[in-house]
């Protein structure tokens, strides 16, 4: 027989009996007994002044209100009372010598199981709207709100609940009885069992019914409680030691060091890494060869290596600015875009389907937003533009007004396609509960935080963050800017089951017209009239609907807990204790809230301490391999420290800046102005297209990057250096990197002379086989880059999967880099790399002939882009020799020609090559 008295009889020997405590004397009162201890040991951190986890403990009126993680006393229960708990427990405060003694833990008990009373006699917080209004909104709002009124019934606030509808007022103050919402709610008539799934919401609890009971037995109690929002008053939750790390300062001006070796600077970033070098007793190492920095620097740019032409081009061309007229023609190929808007994408967490759910349902419409982002990166968009347009495009225009949609407003409506990138779980089955577009919301914070503020803001979401200060409360601060937009109480439904109405019946033939509802014709004429036009482009976009709900925090992340109320703002440790950003109305008369607005031009301010920082960041890890900062999504406490923190400040600095003139009185290449603003487009027609343009220029740092000796350097490692910087922390070499997923299939199609170079457009769809593999389909020109390859989170391509490319969940801010063996394995057995071997050796005889030498030769000019050695042409002479021999015998009964038995060799040998690392990796 189980034992249940055990139990009972532990917590009457803890708490006492009644008869034992009235032993123990008089119940300590809060200003004799209680105060004192709390002045002493735990209002350092939870005071007026510093309020960790939101919590003040040095007034009655802050102990009753608790902080972050709800009340800090439950009245007659020290058993559930967060503040007992902490400190009986030895968890509170975090220093032992500051741990409260046995008595005082035990005066703290008995207070709280006495009632927990203060002198005025309140021991519990009044009921307020602010404890119902969250109720109305989960359960009562989708049929009695905004959009929709039924029985012309609003139930968002108090004073339109004593409104009420055609019934008469919801709420009656002090008469629950008589309060038609509670009677409806009680017998289980409102939310409707019928509408539940339709309307997405659940049955009211019981411990909410007795909340809102509660509140109007008390009268329907109505305090002004504004949201929260940061003002000119320092936040008491972030000091100003806060503020005082590195990352939460703005950059900061820095002189360019001496060193002893100027001879080998050619930037001032030359400068800044020299110094390191020479501290350390090291130097940079000798420039690379010729061919290796244009292979290099065409991969780096393009994803691509250059043609033979171009490679004979460049080394024939003994002009001392050759290096740089290369990179302005790299920068201007329209396959730059291609390249790095591919790394944005990542940052994006960009996909062709939904995620989350076992149908992985299709985006198909992702790709707009996939085109905007290629041709604005090789338009060399404004990187403050680029952000502006994608946080608050639809808030950048009046385009509902608009005579036509411009291909300007067509573009900042497509960038907003950025906040949908998330994996959505809303309605991949027949409903989209509360919880699924929470996570939705969370996700585009967490894109947000990790990609453009380099910040593991995700971690604020339940409680304060624990390394950085970056409050509870500030994390809905930014749910709040964005609600406008998503917001889990007013989420549109997609047009998965149209009803019967006007907007199903474009099909309908004219017979049927006589059967169609008087009030239904008008339209079903206008439909069928559309019948005959191309339907409109559709885009996966946001835009600001007005009249966001009101912003609660969640308390440990739980919609079921809503705390205090809060407006829209932004990390408190980046605003020095000042007013951030103005919310207004983007132009006169308009609906939007003009939030995201307001956030899009604070964070592109140019003195941010962060925006800049961590996109300079992200450029010179994509060149170079690793980051000045090598955690680049998280710059805070936990993150990597900078290895050169004046260079990144520099970097930052020179970013924003307007776009320099370019050695020798050149000018930057004229870039692909197509998707930047008509005002912009046409003040570059007035002042000439080599005028210099606003900063933020991605190019100019690419070039400013691509042009210095520490760029230039060979990736040989010499003894010092391997001794002294082994991790090339100092970058003393250049990097050896293996090409990544785009790349090398890219690369692939390339030399085999099967790259279909189509730009733009919907996903080439992938084919899953009976064997597991999941391939690309092709054009009738063979394959186009990996970039437009429909990319789903649950069936990647194989080639893409078997080579590093990311799942995006919500994101990926930084691939990682295998080497194993099932990637040697698919380049040796795929039935694709074999057949683009094949076609590698057919384009080989093409532009070679017959003979061997001058096949060898174009192999390594088109897959190495470089002229082989001697040696190697001996080699591959013996190779092509022997592989011939080798075939002779198999193809014996087939008869073959000569011909069939050397390009039966040459595929060998050009499969071959591209298994090799002098192909797989970039020098």
């Amino acid at each position: 027989m189980r034992c249940t008295w055990l139990p009972v009889c532990l917590l009457a020997l803890h708490f006492g009996t009644p008869a034992a405590r009235a032993a123990e004397g008089p119940a300590p009162t809060f200003p004799k007994d209680v105060s004192p201890i709390l002045e002493a040991k735990c209002v350092r951190c939870h005071g007026a002044k510093v309020k960790k986890a939101d919590l003040d403990l040095s007034t009655p009126a802050g102990v009753i209100k608790g902080g972050e993680s709800g009340p800090a006393v439950v009245p007659g229960r020290p058993d559930k009372s967060p503040l007992y708990e902490r400190v009986h427990k030895a968890e509170m405060p975090p220093a032992k010598k500051d741990q409260l003694a046995a008595a005082e833990v035990e005066t703290l008990r008995r207070w709280i199981a006495a009632g927990a009373r203060f002198p005025d006699g309140s021991a519990e917080v009044a009921v307020t709207q602010h404890d119902v209004i969250p109720i109305m909104l989960r359960h009562c709002t989708a049929c009695h709100g905004r959009h929709r009124k039924e029985a012309t019934l609003d139930l968002r606030t108090p004073a339109a609940m004593l409104r009420g509808g055609r019934s008469g007022p919801a709420i009656v103050p002090g008469r629950p009885a008589e309060s038609l919402v509670v009677a409806r709610i009680t017998a289980g008539q409102m939310p409707p069992a019928k509408k539940l799934v339709e309307a997405c919401v659940k049955p009211v609890e019981k411990a909410e019914l007795d909340t809102l009971t509660k509140w109007i037995a008390a009268g329907a109690l109505v305090t002004d409680v504004r949201p929260d929002v940061a003002t000119t008053t320092p936040d008491p939750l972030v000091t100003d030691k806060d503020r005082d790390f590195w990352a939460f300062r703005p950059p900061q001006p820095v002189s360019v060091p001496a060193v002893k070796a100027a001879g080998r600077v050619r930037t001032p970033i030359d400068a800044f890494v020299l110094a390191k070098l020479e501290a350390a007793g090291l130097t940079f190492a000798p420039d690379a060869d010729r061919a290796a920095l244009m292979r290099r620097a065409s991969i780096d740019l393009t994803g691509l290596p250059p043609e033979p032409a171009e490679v004979r081009a460049f080394l024939e061309d003994r002009q001392p600015d050759a290096y740089e007229k290369l990179i302005d023609r790299l920068l201007a190929s329209p396959r730059y875009g291609e390249r790095w808007g591919r790394y944005w994408l990542d940052l994006a967490g960009y996909a062709d389907s939904e995620g989350k759910r076992e149908q992985d349902l299709p985006r198909p419409h992702a790709w707009r937003y996939r085109d905007y982002v290629i041709k604005s990166f090789n338009a060399d968009k404004p990187y403050d533009r680029f952000l502006m347009e994608q946080l608050a495009g639809d808030e950048l225009a009046d385009y509902a007004s608009a005579k036509e949609i411009t291909p300007e407003i067509y573009d900042n409506l497509v960038a907003t396609g950025f906040l949908r990138m998330a994996p959505d779980a809303t309605w991949a089955n027949i409903t989209g509960f509360i919880p699924d577009r929470i996570e939705v919301l969370a996700d585009e914070i967490d894109v947000l935080g990790s990609a453009v503020l380099g910040l593991t803001v995700k971690c604020a979401r339940c409680h304060t963050h624990k390394f950085d200060p970056i409050p509870h409360r500030d994390y809905y601060r930014l749910v709040a800017v964005f609600k406008g937009a998503l917001d889990e109480y007013d989420w549109l439904k997609p047009d998965i089951r149209p009803g019967l109405g006007p907007e199903s019946i474009d099909v309908a033939p004219p017979r049927l017209l006589p059967f169609v509802p008087a009030a239904d014709r008008k339209a079903w004429e206008a439909k069928r009239a559309a019948n005959g036009k191309l339907p409109e482009p559709k885009i996966q976009a946001v835009w600001d609907r007005g009249e966001p709900s009101p912003t609660y925090i969640y308390r440990r992340g739980d919609y079921l807990m809503p705390g205090a109320l809060v407006g829209p703002g932004v990390p408190s440790v980046l605003t020095d204790g000042k007013t951030p950003f103005e919310v207004k109305p983007p132009w006169p008369g308009a609906k939007s809230t003009g939030r995201r607005l307001a956030f899009a031009k604070w964070v592109t301010q140019p003195s941010h301490p962060l925006t800049a920082r961590v996109m300079a960041n992200r450029i010179w890890k994509h060149h170079f391999g690793t980051g000045i900062v090598s955690t680049p999504a998280n710059f805070g406490r936990t993150g990597a420290p900078p290895t050169h923190p004046e260079l990144l400040d520099w970097l930052a600095r020179e970013f924003v800046a307007p776009t320099p003139t370019l050695s020798g009185g050149r000018q930057p290449p004229v870039p692909d102005n197509s998707l930047l603003p008509d005002k912009t487009r046409e003040d570059q027609k007035t002042q000439g297209a080599n005028a210099p343009r606003s900063g933020w220029s991605l190019k100019s740092l690419h070039r400013l990057i691509m042009t210095s000796t520490v760029y230039r350097q060979s990736s040989a490692i010499v003894p010092e250096a391997k001794k002294l910087d082994p991790a090339n922390v100092l970058y003393s070499r250049a990097p050896l990197a293996r090409l990544d997923a785009e790349a090398l299939y890219d690369s692939l199609l390339l030399v085999a002379g099967k790259l279909d170079e189509t730009r733009g457009g919907p996903a080439d769809a992938v084919q899953a086989r009976k064997d597991g593999l999941v391939t690309p389909g092709g054009t009738a020109r063979g394959w186009r880059r990996l970039v437009y390859v429909q990319q789903t989170r649950k069936q990647p391509a194989t080639h893409a999967e078997t080579f590093d490319f990311p799942q995006m969940n919500p994101n990926c801010t930084e691939r990682r880099d295998s080497t194993v063996a099932p990637q040697a394995l698919y380049l040796m057995n795929n039935g694709m790399v074999d057949q683009l071997a094949a076609e590698f050796a057919k384009r080989v005889r093409r532009e070679a002939g017959d003979d061997r030498t001058k096949q060898i030769e174009a192999v390594y000019l088109i897959a190495m882009s470089r002229f082989p050695t001697d040696e190697e042409k001996q080699l591959g002479r013996d190779a092509l020799r022997d592989l011939a021999a080798a075939w002779d015998k198999p193809l014996a009964s087939g008869k073959p020609t000569r011909d069939a038995v050397e390009l039966k060799a040459l595929t060998n040998y050009c499969h071959a090559v591209l298994n090799s690392a002098s192909f797989l990796y970039v020098d």
